[in-house]
């Protein structure tokens, strides 16, 4: 008898086939169920709070998958896919995740009959290219040289964003705002431009949009209440320069011999340091910023003449500064010209709430617009921050494509009965894998039935037949949430971008091809290094 041969290292854990493919459905159905009741303007939050004690609550699927941890090697896909919808389109991260692990359970009873995986996966991806190819059909393109019109597709589409998150009643509120911030940037549309700030209490309609770099007063020493806090037409001094005297931390030695020379070394030291001010006076810079501090002394220096400082400014907001005002950074004040100094049309000091913000509007460089949101608790103003951050990818999407479907299931009911149709035209099990395709995309609207608390079987059966209709009056057909029917959601204005349900659907049917490809996980035990004995130090 010949022995086994052992390959794998002792405690190796293997497990393949088709158990190991059912096992690696359920982790991916077990994920899935912790994101499944957020979908929706009727969908739940979730409170997650890490092994630090620090609270999220979040409606946004990225965001609790992020959170959740998950350790499961196949689940981190679907972990992946929501992060990746976020990072592409920015909304739709839990119905992808959704989608992803439907398609999954829709085909584990043809794997447990013994199907090949690799016959799914190709019924798949013909699905896949049929749905995406149909919904670039039926989308309807909106009209870009309409301003008026541009901009309510925008916010019915950032509304709609909004729909299912905490700030669901402020939509009409925040969706001017949102839209206001995006156009308002360049062709380009550079996230980074929109900065977004949080200033605890206050009601949510008190948050503003200030159009320029808005960033929080830094900590100051005395002497800055006796600067000015009003400019018009600034020049900018944009610092990466401490302005204080070091003497004290530097851990120098110098050997003197009297205490004049001792003197001597102090005044040369306040002497370095008033060169500096000089030099930026002379400038004619009005308001000064440097990432590092600048001490009292300086502070004091810049009051007495009418000069405005800032030091300790966080990176994020310099570089705003330095893109929307023009100008550079500084790492000496050798050369302080008119080229490298910022410039704007006004500079001031506002207060929000119990904050102050320093503020630079008309800035002639980049465009660039600030958020400020104004909420009571800290949790609430971080969800929305986040809900925002959704509604301006939203409509940032929506800018460069302007082609748009109807949400509430709408577009998931339509492809459903396409690709049902479609399916019977094909004979084999191609025809039957498509049609579970097909019933795994009316996970969408059965989710937000079951959300709302309405029958979603009877409400599924209306579609389908209103779907089914000859002559496609029912195509934007999906659930109205607010009376629990159907309704036209097109007329309705639930809109989105058709390139966030593309997004959605490729995305989904990759993760789910990519787990069924998988047949074998091989978990290799941690190696426990031992740590060298090295010598102590006293032998």
């Amino acid at each position: 008898m010949s022995m086994p041969v052992i390959l794998l290292k002792e405690g190796t854990d293997t497990s393949q086939g088709i158990p190991q493919l059912v096992s690696n459905i359920n982790a991916c159905q077990v994920v899935a169920e912790a994101v499944r009741t957020t979908l929706g303007p009727r969908g739940y939050d979730k409170l997650i709070v890490d092994n630090r004690g620090v609270a999220t609550i979040s409606n946004d699927g990225a965001t609790i998958l992020k959170l959740l941890d998950v350790v499961h090697p196949a689940a981190k896909t679907l972990v992946d896919i929501a992060r990746s919808q976020d990072a592409e389109v920015g909304d739709g991260t839990t119905s992808v995740t959704l989608l992803a692990a439907e398609l999954l359970k829709q085909s584990k009873s043809y794997l447990e009959e013994g199907l090949h995986p690799q016959v799914i996966i190709r019924s798949y991806r013909a699905a896949t290219a049929l749905a995406v190819a149909k919904i670039k059909e039926i989308a309807v393109t909106v009209k870009k040289d309409d301003r008026l019109e541009q901009r309510r597709l925008l916010e019915k589409c950032a509304a709609t964003a909004m729909n299912s998150k905490l700030i669901a009643n402020q939509k009409e509120f925040f969706s001017k705002m949102v839209v206001d911030a995006v156009l308002s940037l360049d062709e380009l549309l550079p996230l980074k431009m929109i900065g977004i700030k949080k200033v605890q209490g206050g009601a949510l309609e008190d948050s503003q949009l200030v159009d320029g770099v808005a960033f929080k007063k830094t900590f100051s020493y005395a002497g800055f209440e006796m600067q000015p806090k009003h400019y018009e037409k600034p020049k900018i001094a944009l610092l990466n320069m401490e302005l204080e005297l070091k003497a004290e931390r530097e851990n120098a030695e110098v050997r003197v011999q009297s205490v004049g020379e001792y003197q001597a070394i102090v005044e040369a030291e306040w002497n370095i340091l008033y060169e500096k001010l000089e030099s930026i006076h002379n400038s004619g810079a009005t308001v000064v910023l440097s990432k590092l501090p600048i001490g009292d002394v300086a502070t004091q220096y810049f009051a007495d003449r009418d000069l405005f400082c800032a030091g300790r400014v966080p990176d994020e907001d310099l570089k705003r500064t330095l893109m929307a005002c023009g100008g550079a950074i500084q790492t000496t004040v050798g050369a302080l010209t008119d080229q490298v100094l910022g410039q704007c049309e006004l500079f001031e000091e506002v207060q929000v709430g119990a904050e102050r913000y320093n503020v630079f509007r008309g800035c002639p460089k980049a465009k660039t617009c600030t958020i400020i949101l104004r909420g009571g608790a800290q949790q609430f103003m971080e969800e929305t921050e986040r809900s925002l951050h959704d509604a301006i990818m939203i409509a940032r999407r929506a800018i460069k494509n302007d082609s748009i479907v109807a949400g509430g299931g709408a577009i998931e009911m339509e492809l459903s009965k396409y690709l049902r149709d479609h399916s019977r035209t094909i004979p084999g099990k191609q025809q039957l894998l498509i049609g579970a395709y097909a019933k795994a995309l009316e996970i969408i609207p059965r989710q937000l039935c079951d959300n709302a608390g309405f029958d979603a079987t009877n409400v599924l059966n209306e579609l389908r037949a209103k779907h089914a209709q000859v002559g496609g009056g029912g195509t934007w057909y999906g659930v109205d949430v607010n009376c629990g029917e159907i309704a036209d959601n097109f007329a309705a204005c639930v809109w989105e971008p058709a390139i966030v349900r593309i997004n959605a659907l490729t995305a989904a049917s990759e993760a789910a091809c990519l787990i069924l490809s998988v047949d074998e996980t091989i978990k290799s035990p941690r190696n426990v290094v031992e740590a060298p004995r090295g010598r102590g130090r006293g032998r």
